[in-house]
């Protein structure tokens, strides 16, 4: 069985890594990051000219109508270059939702203008510390109205409309459902918070009485809204992928062109095996992420598990290839001026984008537990 992407692919990873590289600079991130702006509405249009917002939804919505390989791609060189975009609110987790559990009326009317970029979406499911909890949720909805609060919800601040996880009555998983809420419209205050990454804005969203769309059957928002975790999952990994890679690239060519008592500091052994963990860490999660998008393209039943072990590896493998970027530069790389830490807060930012690491590697265990038969008794 070949993993491998196609050439066809391929030269679109290598279209996108050029258009990134010019259009996506450490510079353009730092613009980002020194002001308020919340992120970058140059890049957002020249992504959109390029169609890659509606990468994965059919020519028949306004899509370009490639598939999930195609946007596994793409979100790869998202994470090289760090682009200050609210493309996985609006692709991973909105379009997705849309394409997932949307009625065709729902989807003519969000996907097109998903797809050209003309259009925002992001997922409002957290309500504060302790993570996305589906038996804690206390925002409702009652005769289309929708009241309770989000935080932190990822592009909240900038997104046009909200695919909202609330409670439609009665208790337990059984009573979940999702929503769509016109995030301009009436009963609806949004505020931005601040975060570890001000690339990736944030905010706190307050419904008092909002008008809410139903998506999907009532009562099924949490089955839904696992398999959308999923296909994020998968996603979101490809991302973590790129980051890493690129922290990795970068501690290298320091490491080469740094010289300790006449010697480039990466002929040392402790520098060597810093670069080996990152890359065995790296290489790792590919192959994780590798599987978990063919799991994704195919719509095989194996996809939970695949999901579950890309987000895991992924994540571990982002955070210890960002942290070893700082320290293989020394003292210079815990500083303003260098680009390491960039990384580290992207690294930082995306291991909780979907929930913690604890509860995918949780997650992980549970499915596996699911999926492997029990040993038969012995005679």
């Amino acid at each position: 069985m070949n993993f491998d992407f196609s050439e066809d692919q391929k030269v679109l990873r290598d279209q996108a890594r050029k258009f990134l590289g010019e259009r996506a600079s450490p510079a353009r991130v730092r613009r980002i990051l020194e002001t308020d702006a919340p992120y970058d509405t140059d890049l957002w249009s020249g992504m959109a000219e390029m169609g890659w917002m509606g990468t994965a939804i059919p020519e028949s919505l306004g899509g370009a109508g490639l598939g999930h390989l195609e946007l596994c791609v793409i979100a790869e060189e998202l994470g090289r270059s760090l682009a200050p975009t609210p493309f996985s609110s609006s692709v991973y987790l909105a379009t997705e939702a849309l394409l997932l559990a949307g009625a065709p009326e729902q989807k003519q009317r969000y996907l097109p203008r998903l797809a050209l970029g003309e259009t925002i979406g992001c997922l409002a499911l957290a309500e504060g510390p302790g993570g996305p909890r589906l038996d804690r949720l206390q925002t409702r909805a009652t005769a289309g109205r929708l009241s309770g609060a989000k935080l932190p919800v990822a592009d909240g601040d900038v997104a046009d409309f909200a695919v909202v996880v609330a409670r439609g009555g009665g208790a337990g998983e059984g009573s979940v459902s999702l929503f769509l809420v016109d995030l301009a419209g009436p009963g609806v205050t949004r505020d931005p918070v601040s975060t570890v990454d001000p690339t990736r804005s944030h905010a706190r969203l307050v419904f008092e009485g909002a008008p809410a769309e139903p998506l999907g059957a009532a009562g099924e928002g949490g089955a839904l809204l696992r398999h959308l975790l999923d296909r994020a999952a998968v996603l979101m990994a490809f991302e973590q992928v790129g980051g890493a890679q690129a922290a990795l690239e970068m501690a290298r060519e320091y490491a080469l062109g740094r010289f300790a008592f006449g010697r480039p500091i990466a002929s040392f052994q402790a520098i060597k095996h810093k670069l080996v963990d990152m890359y065995v860490g790296i290489e790792l999660a590919r192959s994780n992420a590798y599987y978990g998008a063919w799991a994704l393209a195919t719509g095989a039943p194996e996809l939970p598990v695949a999901a579950a072990a890309a987000r895991v590896s992924a994540t571990e493998a982002f955070y210890v290839a960002a942290k070893e970027n700082i320290q293989t530069h020394g003292g210079m790389g815990f500083t303003w001026e260098f680009d390491c830490h960039m990384y580290y807060r992207r690294a930082k930012l995306l291991a909780l984008a979907l929930g913690s690491a604890r509860r995918w590697k949780d997650e992980l265990i549970a499915r596996l537990e699911h999926t492997t038969p029990s040993p038969r008794p012995s005679p």
